[in-house]
């Protein structure tokens, strides 16, 4: 594979999906058109920094844009889409993922439960609460 090719990649999570997009660059990573850095909460910013580190010095030679919604479920599915971006542009880098948390590169396939009839504002399982007496 070239270096020099752009790369796409997904990630998902709950409703959220991240589309990612990797080119070789100055190592500037944005989020929704905001650089990294400007991401609040803090939390969410951690969780997405959390695998650039484990990359090294890869992350300094490309640019990464990732595309998506959601708040936390997106942090996720940001996490997942920019670690198969990176495995797929350095393929050491699968191994580094997979022994630190299997979940970088492979996503949660638990998604929300579809909400039921009659009463489908309260929640999929909501009944109506019974009275002993």
């Amino acid at each position: 594979m070239a270096k020099k090719e752009v790369i796409h990649c997904v990630g998902k999570r709950k409703k959220a999906i991240a589309r990612a997009t990797l080119r070789p660059g100055t190592g500037k990573i944005r989020i929704n058109d905001k650089p990294l850095e400007l991401l609040e909460p803090k939390y969410a910013r951690l969780r997405i920094e959390e695998p650039l580190i484990l990359a090294g010095d890869v992350v300094k030679n490309v640019d990464i844009d990732v595309k998506g919604g959601g708040i936390f479920g997106q942090v996720d599915a940001i996490r997942v889409a920019i670690c198969r971006a990176l495995a797929r542009f350095e393929r050491k880098l699968k191994n580094i993922f997979m022994e630190y948390d299997r979940c970088l590169l492979v996503s949660d396939p638990r998604r929300t439960e579809p909400h039921k009839p009659s009463r489908s504002t309260a929640g999929p399982r909501r009944k109506k609460q019974q009275s002993k007496r």
